[in-house]
């Protein structure tokens, strides 16, 4: 059986098995024992215990659990809380202020978690009914939540991030280092967007009343300082000790769980059974992404021995369209994945049959990498199968409906395309900050 078909097969039952429902990491693993002792015979059970068994010998890799652990307790904390109602009282005198509030918030939430659900949930409970309360509009609040949410995957300290540079190779606190301007500019573009909506339609995203501006300016700047203290000092102590190489991620990961406790305890929230809750949570999280990496290890493994990604390789590299319309078929690509399947696992399977075409076009590997880490923050948000709507429709008021999260999330999607674009045409938004850091 020629390579191209045997990859077409295989990529095909893939696809017949996440669409049916069954999970990732057993399927892409149950089809990497089939096809691999179909190609190979039983010696292909070496070559999977091997991969397992390099996967879980990679140091990277521990920062995982430990930056889950450390979203974990942050969540616990309250630290949503006060920087939310700081943000509030600072912001919502402006149209649409509230909204802009909730992306700071987000914003500042993301660098201190990682992970989306926490953003998501603790947005959903603080700002939505805030935001319902003074009439703003559905679609606006709820779209603002969601796209200021999936921040978490995309600014440092990020799993998507860990994951990518733990299967790739590059390093981790270069990642973290170019995904600062992109996820910054995605915040200022959907801060833009609000602020200019709300200007043009006061109606949707209205200012506080009069009433509820009653704090004086010192008492906004106490309000502040007590706010924003608390989660610099953990961005501090995880990116700070990154960038300016004082410790390696797996280092200033540990930095952070432990930085994550001492706030929960001067918080007054730390206990035994929070602890305990925090650390099974932990477990099943970083068990589930361990089974999903393992699984599409073997898979990828097995894709690449019987030719596939040499057959990918020979079909982009044999389009007549240059280098930006073979990128821009890759982005494309990663978008409808994004729609129906898990990013973790279109990570794993699309790195090692995307990249040798990105190298072999010239593309430089951190440009490439950001890329596609700011197309997959899309995964979050597009239909139907978005994690970040479901979230939110998990935990909004019951007038909220799923129909206004999805208008909701429309614009912010596209605003997304925009940072992608943007981020394309001036690589330095992505390459600046590392280029800087290593002089």
């Amino acid at each position: 059986m020629s390579p191209e078909l045997m990859s077409i097969i295989m990529f095909a039952c893939l696809l017949i098995v996440l669409f049916s429902g069954l999970p990732i990491a057993f399927s892409m693993g149950g089809l990497a024992v089939i096809f691999g002792y179909l190609f190979w015979g039983p010696q292909c059970f070496y070559m999977f215990a091997s991969k397992t068994y390099g996967l879980m010998d990679n140091y990277i890799l521990v920062a995982a659990p430990l930056f889950i652990f450390m979203a974990m307790m942050v969540e616990r904390s309250g630290i949503a809380d006060d920087l939310y109602h700081a943000m509030h009282v600072w912001f919502g005198p402006l149209r649409g202020g509230l909204a802009i509030a909730t992306i700071l918030v987000c914003t500042v939430f993301a660098a201190t978690t990682g992970i989306i659900g926490a953003s998501v949930v603790s947005m959903g409970l603080l700002a939505l009914p805030a935001m319902l309360k003074r009439g703003y509009q559905p679609e606006l609040s709820t779209g603002t939540i969601c796209a200021g949410g999936t921040l978490g995957i995309l600014i440092p300290p990020s799993l998507m991030l860990v994951v990518y540079g733990a299967y790739v190779g590059i390093s981790v606190g270069d990642l973290f280092a170019a995904a600062i301007l992109p996820g910054l500019l995605l915040s200022g573009l959907y801060i833009i967007y609000v602020g200019v909506l709300c200007h043009i339609r006061p109606d949707i995203g209205p200012p506080l009343p009069v009433e509820e501006r009653k704090l004086g300016l010192k008492q906004k700047l106490a309000l502040g300082a007590k706010s924003i203290v608390p989660p610099l000092f953990l961005i501090l102590a995880v990116l700070g000790t990154i960038l300016f190489g004082i410790a390696t991620p797996t280092e200033a990961a540990g930095v952070g769980a432990l930085g994550s406790i001492i706030l929960v305890a001067c918080y007054g929230k730390l206990s035994w059974s929070v602890l305990k809750e925090t650390c099974y949570r932990t477990l099943r999280v970083t068990s589930m992404v361990v089974f999903l990496v393992i699984g599409a290890s073997a898979f990828t493994s097995v894709f690449l021995g019987v030719g596939g990604g040499k057959s990918v390789e020979n079909l982009l590299s044999g389009l007549q369209i240059g280098p930006i319309g073979i990128l821009a078929i890759m982005m494309f690509v990663l978008f409808i994945l994004g729609m129906f399947i898990d990013w973790l696992a279109i990570l794993l399977i699309i790195i090692p049959v995307f990249i040798p075409v990105a190298n072999k076009l010239g593309f430089d590997p951190l440009w490439f990498a950001l890329l596609i880490c700011v197309n997959l923050q899309m995964s979050f948000l597009t239909p139907p199968f978005g994690y970040a709507l479901f979230y939110l429709k998990g935990c909004a008021p019951p007038n909220v409906t799923l129909a206004h999260i999805y208008r909701g999330i429309i614009p912010f999607v596209i605003l997304q395309m925009v940072g992608l674009l943007l981020c394309i045409i001036f690589p330095e938004i992505i390459l600046w900050l590392p280029n800087k850091l290593m002089k």
